[in-house]
């Protein structure tokens, strides 16, 4: 499905199910499809479960125009008004965080039952005070290593289903990191770490305690900026501990979400 945001790009979505409204904000790059053992374990629970693919990835419109972390907000916000949700949860991965962070900053949190964050520092430039960003990303290195391939985001082989969907999809709508290194560069200039602190609702951080980008140890540190937040390590997973520990991340998420009822 599609929806055209105020400034003119056609975004696609998908909406399944019934029930409380959690929505998936998948990474830099990513198409919805990584999160399809997510989709499969909420949608068993009862769950209306909604995916935005960002502009410049997935299927939506690749585009010069609006490449900042604001605007990929202003997107969640626009589709949300679009839907006439009112109350959702938000589970973000990697960038898919930092675009909540970034929709709490501008909207507040009152319609927000909860946010998980899966392995995302909210500072991923590295300094004297701060250890816990992407890799060894400094102001120093800072565009260089950001325009070097990343390398492998994973550990552990993701499902087959999951796979063979995800090359497929990157054969017919290949991700242009070259059009969208701008946002990518505005995204790796935030620091969230003010947005955190004032989050009114429970938010868990998940890390994966193998991840070639971040290291776990930031999770307790963020969880407690956050008045009401938890966190936890999916052991054995790399930076996408939902497709790459399907079960392990489950089980972490069903019992922060029965906190909530």
């Amino acid at each position: 499905m599609e929806f055209t945001t105020t400034d003119g790009v056609r975004l696609h979505y998908t909406d399944q199910g019934c029930g409380p409204v959690v929505v998936l904000l998948a990474g830099i790059g990513s198409f919805s499809v990584v999160w399809q053992p997510t989709i499969d374990f909420l949608l068993q629970q009862n769950y209306r479960v909604l995916t935005l693919d960002a502009r410049n990835q997935g299927l939506s419109e690749h585009t010069a125009q609006g490449l900042r972390i604001s605007r990929h907000a202003m997107d969640v916000a626009e589709l949300l008004a679009f839907l006439d949700i009112a109350n959702f949860i938000g589970i973000g991965h990697s960038m898919g965080a930092a675009t909540w962070w970034a929709y709490a900053s501008l909207f507040g949190t009152r319609q927000m039952q909860a946010l998980i964050d899966i392995d995302q520092s909210p500072k991923m430039i590295n300094d004297a005070r701060w250890p816990y960003g992407f890799k060894n990303l400094t102001q120093n290195n800072f565009f260089t290593l950001l325009q070097a391939p990343f390398g492998r985001a994973t550990v552990q082989n993701l499902p087959d289903s999951v796979y063979y969907q995800n090359r497929a999809l990157q054969a017919s709508h290949p991700y242009d990191p070259e059009l969208n290194y701008p946002f990518l560069l505005d995204h790796a200039l935030q620091d969230w770490r003010d947005v955190i602190i004032h989050l009114q609702c429970p938010f868990l951080v998940v890390n994966g305690g193998q991840s070639p980008f971040f290291a776990p140890r930031f999770g307790p540190v963020v969880a407690a900026l956050a008045p009401k937040g938890h966190h936890c390590v999916i052991e054995h997973s790399g930076h996408l501990p939902m497709t790459e520990c399907p079960q392990a991340f489950q089980r972490q998420l069903q019992q922060f979400l029965r906190q909530l009822k």
